[in-house]
């Protein structure tokens, strides 16, 4: 933290935050959700307070760039953080002040449209405000305003789509690309977190103002016309907001709408008044925390020498053991003169320690870089450790974590790197976000009652069936769909793996350490050919996808195979060893999602050492080869019917057993053969006439 300090990265200000009134907390952007707290559901409300930030903005455009770089991470995680980061190309632009030496700053990505500007939007936050109501004749209504819109968005639910709404400051702001002066309204729609907090509206151009100026009567200009239609500001129901060409724009007039952004940007540079500039939605990270339970802020509050980092022999601060928190959470270590009091590293005189503590998500954000080296005393990080493990190859957490962990453990690694403690760019190098267990059609969460008490589920079916269902349900991206049915179906299928085990353990005893037998019977290359091809199915779904679903229902298939030859009173058997392989088989590719019951049986077959032991199969390409593989017969392209041939089966005595086959003949009845065509392996097809 003091690295970053003295580097410039961490800073306090004071500003406009989101305050949480249940958790009794800031919250960070990235921690409010559709209007509410990410932890509680509740609605946010704004608050101005003193607070500690990351200069996490100093990173937006090497954080957006990276993102072509996440090859292993899914695409909708990085649309979410390429939407957060946001990058808008456009220009910054004064507008002074009438009778004042202050000025509005906007920024837009359309100056294109200056010359259609016949209002200003100030967000009920923005600083200026202070001075200007004073002097508006009408200062009573405009704090009743801006009072009543803090309340509305305390009051208002993520989804609402409130009313437009506004007052007239008494101001007027000069557009200084034509003069003219326009007034300034304070608006509920304009966010002071966002942009400048000052927005100049183009009623004519944008959704937004063109409603907000039919409510107040307020002048629309048109200055981009489209080149299919005519717009008229009298008969215009909607704002028109796409490309044309300029007209009303003085000597930029007759020129196309996307050329007129760059010279309307560099005339305002040239006189001073507007810059070419780029903006991001994304905002420095507030990390100031309310709470008694975060890190602590190494920093001190001396009232002489201003703010000075805690000596380094000092660190690290520790919070105090014997504080007990009230049931808010609401930190008492402002109230704790043993832990606030201090004195100042440089002058020596009283000062008080900072008492907010860090969010929570500052440590999340590179505890995976800690664990590389979690006994090195003698800094955050032991590089030659890091580099040998660093970045994680794969991440595996939850989607509702895409900006927030996700993007701030981005920012760390490049501040780490840049401090010296890191040679890495990126932390992940592959993510998997896993889906949401869901129950009677909304996510599993004790809030909405629809939960499911695992100890009851393990009481009742063991906890391998409880994981096994878990795993078989979905595939681990997707969402899964709690059935109490499909937990029963998990829990016949592992009763009959024990059962098929238990019936055979003397044939399965007598064959262990024995070796397959050089030629097997038709049941046994079939057996031994099925363990195989499942040995190869389950090792590339858990190593490549971690589709855990598509493994168990491979072994499922074999479990069926192997039933379906153990025991039977007529026919021939496979040989002891092939059944023994595939119970082994069995076992061991169950064993990541059934350990309990698979080392169990693992020991009633014979085994003297642990099956947590055993090494993973590897499949024998030759022996997972199919013997026989069914070929589709087509007569003018028509499935016909279909035939059983050996895989490496001749071309001409193909023909011949389509040739020979019943149903083929009934269709070649009076007609004569033009042409066979052979696609190897699939089917063969037979040209009529």
């Amino acid at each position: 933290f003091i690295r970053m300090y003295e580097k410039g990265l961490a800073y306090v200000k004071k500003t406009t935050v989101n305050w949480c009134e249940t958790c009794q907390t800031v919250l960070a952007n990235e921690q409010v959700i559709d209007g509410c707290c990410w932890r509680c559901d509740q609605q946010i409300s704004s608050r101005q307070m003193q607070g500690w930030f990351f200069r996490i903005t100093s990173y937006a455009e090497e954080l957006l760039t990276g993102c072509a770089r996440l090859e292993g991470w899914p695409e909708k995680v990085i649309t979410m953080q390429r939407n957060w980061i946001n990058k808008s190309t456009g220009a910054r632009i004064d507008f002074p002040l009438v009778d004042s030496d202050r000025k509005l700053t906007v920024f837009t990505t359309r100056p294109d449209t200056i010359f259609g500007v016949t209002f200003m939007s100030v967000a009920p936050e923005h600083p200026l405000i202070k001075e200007i109501a004073p002097r508006s004749g009408n200062e009573q209504k405009i704090w009743d305003f801006v009072a009543e819109v803090q309340l509305e968005r305390q009051r208002s639910r993520p989804e609402d789509e409130l009313d437009k709404k506004g007052v007239f400051s008494g101001a007027y702001a000069v557009n200084p690309y034509n003069g003219l002066q326009i007034p300034v309204y304070i608006a509920n729609f304009v966010l002071m977190e966002y942009g400048t907090g000052a927005v100049m509206a183009v009623p004519a151009h944008d959704q937004r103002d063109f409603e907000f100026a039919g409510k107040y009567g307020l002048a629309i200009k048109i200055v981009v016309a489209p080149r299919e239609k005519e717009l008229k500001e009298d008969s215009m129901t909607e704002a028109y907001d796409g490309p044309g060409v300029l007209i009303n724009s003085g000597e930029f007039s007759g020129m196309d709408s996307e050329s007129a952004k760059t010279a309307i940007t560099e005339y305002g540079e040239k006189k001073g008044f507007a810059a070419a500039e780029t903006s991001y939605r994304l905002r420095d990270w507030g990390i100031s925390r309310q709470r008694y339970w975060g890190a602590p802020i190494p920093m001190i509050h001396c009232p002489d020498c201003g703010i000075q980092p805690v000596p380094e022999k000092d660190l690290p601060v520790i919070l105090p053991t014997d504080v007990r928190p009230d049931n808010s959470g609401k930190s008492s270590l402002h109230n704790l003169k043993e832990f606030y009091q201090t004195s100042c590293p440089l002058c020596g005189g009283e000062a008080r320690r900072e008492t907010d503590t860090m969010d929570t998500f500052v440590e999340s954000s590179w505890y995976f870089v800690r664990y590389t080296c979690p006994n090195f005393h003698n800094g955050p990080v032991e590089l030659d450790k890091a580099d040998y493990w660093l970045p994680v190859n794969q991440y595996i957490g939850g989607v509702e974590h895409a900006i927030l962990h996700l993007l701030y453990s981005r920012f760390f690694t490049r501040v780490m790197r840049d401090l010296g403690y890191l040679n890495i760019d990126e932390p992940f190098t592959n993510l998997l976000t896993q889906g949401m267990v869901i129950k009677d059609g909304a996510k599993m969460s004790k809030s909405k009652g629809n939960v499911v008490d695992p100890e009851e589920m393990i009481s009742h079916y063991g906890a391998d069936t409880v994981r096994l269902f878990s795993l078989f349900a979905a595939p681990p991206e997707k969402d899964l769909e709690w059935n109490d049915k499909g937990v029963e179906g998990c829990f016949r299928f592992l009763k009959r793996v024990h059962r098929l085990v238990m019936e055979n353990r003397e044939l399965l005893k007598g064959s262990a350490g024995n070796k397959l037998p050089g030629n097997l019977c038709k049941a046994g290359r079939n057996l031994h050919r099925k363990t195989h091809k499942t040995i190869k199915k389950v090792s590339v779904d858990l190593e490549t996808t971690f589709h855990f679903n598509t493994a168990i229902s491979a072994v499922m298939e074999l479990t069926n195979t192997l039933s379906g030859t153990c025991g039977e009173e007529s026919g021939e058997e496979p040989e002891a060893e092939t059944i023994r392989e595939a119970v082994e088989t069995i076992l061991v590719l169950l064993s990541p999602m059934v350990p309990h019951l698979c080392e169990e049986l693992w020991e009633t077959i014979g085994n003297t050492s642990p099956l947590t032991e055993k090494a993973w199969p590897s499949y024998d390409q030759e022996a997972a080869r199919e013997e026989e593989i069914t070929i589709a017969i087509q007569v003018n392209g028509k499935l016909r019917s279909q035939i059983k041939a050996k895989v490496d089966e001749k071309e001409e005595k193909l023909k011949e057993m389509a040739m020979a086959d019943v149903k083929v003949q009934k269709f070649m009845e009076g007609k004569e053969i033009k042409k066979t065509i052979v696609v190897p392996g699939k089917l063969i097809n037979l040209v009529v006439k």
